[in-house]
């Protein structure tokens, strides 16, 4: 019993301190990004300052009693997880319940505090993946075993997402659910007719939608409208070219004075890029990696098939959002709404990135 005590006191600081490192530099860049824009509108310059460190200390907590819940009883949480999940993005679409952004109803507003359940669901999908992938082992590379079920579950949930409505998310969702199933000894093939199948959908989506569409066009030639659909990235590129090696320093930043829009949450890069320069985002960039590579050395040490997926599941899907957001920002990829994990202003992201880093934290203690 005393050995089993032990086996979940230590933390793996490998993982542990990227993560406090980058939570520190987010509270940093956050109210260096937010403060004009904070004193102009709410009357208080510390305004997102103070919201996002509330988010900090109850993910913590959050992450603290994820890592000391044995790995193996997570495989409980599954239905639970799933339902709860279920049960929130369809309450976000009934009129009064869910709260309407920009024409996008994405949130719950639960004590005086917005939730987005979108977040809350790629936590139960990567226990229902890693759970379905273990149970089922060889069975995998059969079409009905390995491919139907997992495609049928996730597009339920993207699905309800999508009617948000919110593309991004779902091809996020779409690309992380390859990756895992083709960790998990999926017919390549039926991968790969999978994605063929996929992106007519997608382009049709896109197609259908205004304001995707402008978004597109951004994308493909932002230049082609500076003052109106390329405003955003292309001050982004400003703020990317004003840093140099070095930065012009924290605070010092130019394009948060009402340039560069809403620049704290998924711009929030952009911003640390013009203050750090070169130097910090490549030590962003390392932090990130070795945050991502230490939570696929512990799923590779796993003692058990579902542990080592659930690992993989969690550190893909971190490295993933973090690929997305800085392809976003640079141009590489097209405007998305999506937050930078540890760093962005956001607190449903914010606190279940942090409790993925607890479930890895758990799984790690018990290797």
């Amino acid at each position: 019993m005393a050995d089993r005590k032990k086996e979940y006191l230590g933390y793996d600081y490998l993982l542990l301190i990227p993560t406090l490192l980058l939570l520190g530099l987010g509270l940093v860049a956050i109210f260096s990004a937010s403060s004009f824009l904070a004193e102009h509108k709410m009357g208080d310059s510390y305004y997102f300052l103070k919201k996002q460190a509330t988010f900090c200390l109850i993910g913590l907590c959050f992450m603290i009693i994820a890592k000391n819940i044995p790995a193996t009883l997570y495989r409980k949480l599954v239905y639970p997880a799933m339902f709860v999940s279920i049960a929130l993005l369809a309450l976000v679409l009934v009129p009064g319940l869910g709260t309407k952004v920009g024409g996008a109803s994405r949130w719950l507003r639960i004590g005086g505090m917005s939730f987005q359940p979108s977040e809350l669901a790629k936590l139960a999908l990567a226990f229902y993946i890693a759970y379905s992938m273990a149970k089922k082992g060889p069975q995998m590379s059969l079409f009905t075993k390995g491919m139907l079920p997992h495609m049928l579950v996730t597009g339920g949930f993207m699905a309800l997402i999508i009617l948000q409505p919110d593309l991004g998310t779902c091809i996020i969702i779409g690309c992380w659910l390859l990756i895992l199933l083709f960790i998990g000894g999926v017919n390549f093939l039926h991968l790969f007719s999978l994605v063929l199948l996929s992106l007519p959908v997608v382009f049709w989506l896109i197609w259908q939608a205004d304001y995707r569409l402008k978004r597109w066009r951004a994308f493909l030639n932002p230049w082609e409208d500076p003052q109106g659909l390329g405003f955003q990235i292309v001050h982004s590129f400003l703020a990317f070219g004003s840093g140099g090696i070095f930065g012009v320093g924290l605070g010092n930043s130019k394009q948060k004075l009402f340039y560069l829009p809403e620049p704290h949450t998924d711009f929030v890069l952009a911003i640390l890029a013009e203050e750090l320069g070169l130097i910090g985002m490549a030590v962003i960039v390392i932090l990130f990696g070795v945050l991502v590579l230490r939570g696929i050395k512990i799923a590779l040490d796993a003692r058990d098939l579902y542990s080592s997926y659930l690992a993989m599941g969690l550190s893909s899907l971190l490295g993933l959002q973090v690929l997305i957001n800085m392809g976003v920002v640079t141009g590489l990829l097209p405007t998305k709404g999506l937050t930078l994990p540890f760093i962005s202003y956001g607190g449903s992201s914010l606190v279940i990135s942090l409790i993925c880093v607890g479930i890895l934290l758990s799984i790690s203690a018990r290797n």
